[in-house]
Parts: structure tokens; C-alpha cells; sequence
């Protein structure tokens, strides 16, 4: 259901016609004399995967070729009433059920009202998510063997990277250059090369508790004691402690209160279903002897 609903939301995101766009009744080509209109293929296009969009970008008539015989072929089944047989009668009643399950979910998620007040509200009322830290960073990594190769530094031990981490953080509470202790110790090479930066921290980032909990007890300017990573220390240096505006974070509290408000009708919908199994047996056979396997008939 979740892989459905992303779908349908990813599809409700897509971006509009721009103002020049060919009027959905514009005959844009002919298939056996009759008139196609841009909306027929517009809405064909919609249904396809991705390479086969790029395919037709490519080579719209091999896309039509296609199109015409989708047509044909569709027609002829009518005709042989394959519609109302086996298999196919159930699969397009499954088909025609997915579609409307998507439908009746982009329909709800457009039509969610949420207004500047409920942004508002839900800004303040989840105020500490927006903190966010701006630190530097020293990383001294360990190996659970430190067994080194031929040429090779050895590598450090838990218990020496952390005799190393601590020594290094009484040194930085002493007065040593954080920066010049970043260039002769640190080994993440990402932070290293930018004097010890590290990519802003929000409390809401999905980072290992320890990070947070260390980080955001820090004041600016503060060092922290080491925190173990699966593989390395590390050591932080508060820069900045702030608050994301408003108006940084509006959109994002817009879809999140939309989606919230989406899963709610769901979940409302869901209970209301009354299941009740009247025959227990059936449900004990394997879906393949469930039905015919038998040519449709």
C-alpha cells in the first residue's frame, strides 16, 4: 500500500502543462483514418514507464506504430468478447480497482486544506526539530584488527584511538588550534579538507543518538568528549547553534501535515472494513488450485 501511495503522490507532483501546451481536443495524428487527439496520447503517455517515455520522445512514430497497435488489438479482444471471460474479465476489474484505489487517494491528498495557521501551529509546536548545529570535527577511526599491511601505517585499536580522542580533547580544552589538530589527526577525509566542517545537524536528521545528544549539549565554542561511531571517534567543536526560520521549513511542514492528515483518513477507512471469513478452507489452499488453471473460458 505504501509503494502505491508514494506512487500516487509522486504522479500528483508532476509538473504542469506549460502555458503553450497543445489543446487536449488538437488531432495530433491519424491511426487508421480516425483522428487521435493530443489528450488520447497525453493520457497513454501518463500510464507508461519511464524508457518507454523516452522512447516515444525519441521516435513518435514508432510510438504511434505502438499506439495503433494497442488500438487493434484491444478492439479485436471486444469483438472476440474477451472482456467477459476468464481471466481477463477479473483482471480488468482488478486493473479498473487499482486505478480508482489511486485515484480516490491523489483526489484526498490535493483536496487536504491546511492553512498558514496550522503551519504556524505546528512550527512552534515542534520548535526543537528546526535546531540545527553548525560544528567542526575530528574523526579517529580504529580497526576491530589492526593488522597492517605490507607498507602501510598500522591502524589504531579501539583502546589507542580512544587514549588518542581523549588526549587530543584535553590538549583542545587547554587552548591547541582545533583546526591545526584537524590537519595533523583527523582522518575523514570530507571534514579534513574543509578544516574540520561538518554538514549542518538538525535534532529531526537520522544520526546516531549519541552524535545528537552530544552535539546539541554543547554551547558555542565547546568541545565534546569523544563519541564512539561503529568504526572511529569523534570529537566536535560547536561553531553555531540556531533555529531554522519559518520560512525556511513552511513547505516542509506543509507536506508533512498533509500526509499525516492522508494516513488519518486511511487509517479511518481501514477501520471501518468489516472482514468476516465464511469459508476457511478456501483460504488454506494454495492461490494455484484457488481457480482454473485450466484456457480461459
Amino acid at each position: 500500500m505504501r509503494l502505491l501511495l508514494l506512487w500516487t503522490l509522486l504522479a500528483a507532483s508532476a509538473p504542469a502543462q506549460s502555458a503553450d501546451a497543445v489543446a487536449p481536443d488538437t488531432v495530433v495524428a491519424t491511426v487508421d483514418g480516425k483522428p487521435v487527439t493530443a489528450a488520447e496520447l497525453q493520457g497513454l503517455y501518463r500510464t507508461v514507464g519511464p524508457q518507454v517515455q523516452q522512447n516515444a520522445a525519441r521516435d513518435p512514430a514508432a510510438f504511434l506504430r505502438q499506439y495503433a497497435m494497442l488500438k487493434r488489438l484491444s478492439d479485436y479482444a471486444e469483438k472476440q468478447k474477451l472482456d467477459q471471460q476468464s481471466p481477463y474479465r477479473e483482471a480488468l476489474a482488478a486493473g479498473r480497482m487499482q486505478i480508482l484505489y489511486q485515484a480516490a487517494i491523489q483526489h484526498t491528498y490535493e483536496n487536504i486544506p491546511v492553512s498558514p495557521e496550522d503551519q504556524k501551529k505546528f512550527y512552534e509546536a515542534n520548535h526543537d526539530r528546526w535546531v540545527q548545529a553548525r560544528v567542526k570535527v575530528i574523526y579517529i577511526p580504529f580497526s576491530d584488527n589492526p593488522a597492517a599491511a605490507a607498507g602501510e601505517k598500522k591502524p589504531l585499536s579501539e583502546k589507542e584511538a580512544r587514549a588518542k580522542a581523549e588526549s587530543i580533547v584535553k590538549q583542545l580544552r587547554a587552548g591547541a588550534d582545533f583546526v591545526k589538530m584537524v590537519r595533523e589527526h583527523s582522518q575523514d577525509p570530507t571534514s579534513a579538507e574543509k578544516d574540520g566542517d561538518f554538514p549542518p545537524i538538525s535534532k529531526s536528521d537520522q544520526i546516531p543518538d549519541a552524535v545528537k545528544q552530544a552535539v546539541f549539549a554543547l554551547k558555542k565554542g565547546e568541545i565534546s568528549d569523544p563519541v564512539r561511531a561503529p568504526n572511529g571517534f569523534y570529537i566536535f567543536r560547536a561553531e553555531e547553534i540556531t533555529t531554522k526560520p519559518y520560512e525556511a521549513v513552511k513547505d516542509e511542514i506543509f507536506n508533512e501535515i498533509k500526509l499525516a492528515r492522508l494516513r488519518e483518513f486511511l487509517d479511518s477507512i481501514q477501520k471501518e472494513v468489516q472482514i468476516k471469513i465464511e469459508n476457511e478452507a478456501f483460504f488454506r489452499q494454495t492461490p494455484a488450485n484457488q481457480g482454473s488453471s485450466g484456457p480461459p473460458r
